[in-house]
């Protein structure tokens, strides 16, 4: 976890993503990624000297059947408070609307949920589980599908609603993030989407890990080329 909070600090550090004293959402999903992000982020808290707070927040798409017992326990043993805001993501997209494409909606309506929810707690600040591999896929499909060199920022200033979203694991790569969680024991929430690894992201990771095991190094090759481009939001400070 030292090993892992360093990342973490590094990238905060470089992108000034923390103010001194603020209060910081966690945005966990129930994944890896984000619990991960919310055990290192806890670590770190305790020693960086912009003396941050945290809370977590899982937004409940309404799915049946969803368990969120180890994810209460969890938050509990780490001592962050956790705010679970309900909505009907999940029927809207699914069943009212029957969407062809649900994940773009789904995305936009979680996203408003977890703003709100942010807000609502006192947090401008919010921290997503992005990491290395999310921001190559994220230019990949950018490239092959819009003809346009694109990233999210690890910092992203939202004017509309007053709030940054950080992503303060950009330096971590899914493999790291997957080792690390299986030596800590962390267990996951099983995702019921009816969608989970059926995404067009999906296919773009397995071709790219096709490429990676051809080209070994590629992912953090083009992840170097981001940093070191025009893109904006990618210079540090």
């Amino acid at each position: 976890m030292q090993q892992i909070s360093g990342y973490l600090r590094r990238a905060i550090d470089d992108y000034r993503m923390i103010q001194k004293g603020e209060r910081v959402a966690i945005a966990v999903s129930g994944g890896k990624d984000s619990l991960l992000l919310l055990h290192g982020m806890k670590h770190l808290s305790r020693y960086h000297p912009a003396e941050f707070d945290l809370i977590a927040i899982f937004i409940d798409l309404g799915f049946d059947n969803m368990s969120l017992e180890e994810l209460q326990k969890t938050c509990e043993k780490l001592e962050v408070p956790l705010v679970i805001r309900k909505t009907d993501i999940a029927p809207v997209v699914f069943e009212t609307r029957q969407e062809s494409n649900p994940c773009s909606l789904c995305a936009k309506m979680r996203r408003g949920s977890l703003h709100d929810a942010a807000l609502e707690n006192d947090c401008r600040t919010i921290a997503l589980g992005h990491h290395r591999n999310d921001a190559v896929e994220t230019l990949a499909m950018n490239l092959i599908f819009e003809g346009r060199l694109a990233c999210f920022q690890p910092v992203t200033y939202l004017d509309r609603k007053d709030v940054r979203v950080i992503r303060p694991m950009i330096y971590l790569s899914e493999q790291q993030i997957t080792n690390t969680v299986q030596r800590l024991n962390i267990t996951p929430i099983k995702n019921p989407c009816p969608m989970d690894h059926t995404s067009m992201r999906k296919e773009i990771k397995d071709r790219l890990a096709e490429a990676e095991r051809l080209y070994p190094g590629l992912s953090e090759r083009i992840f170097g080329a981001i940093q070191r481009s025009e893109l904006p939001g990618w210079k540090k400070d």
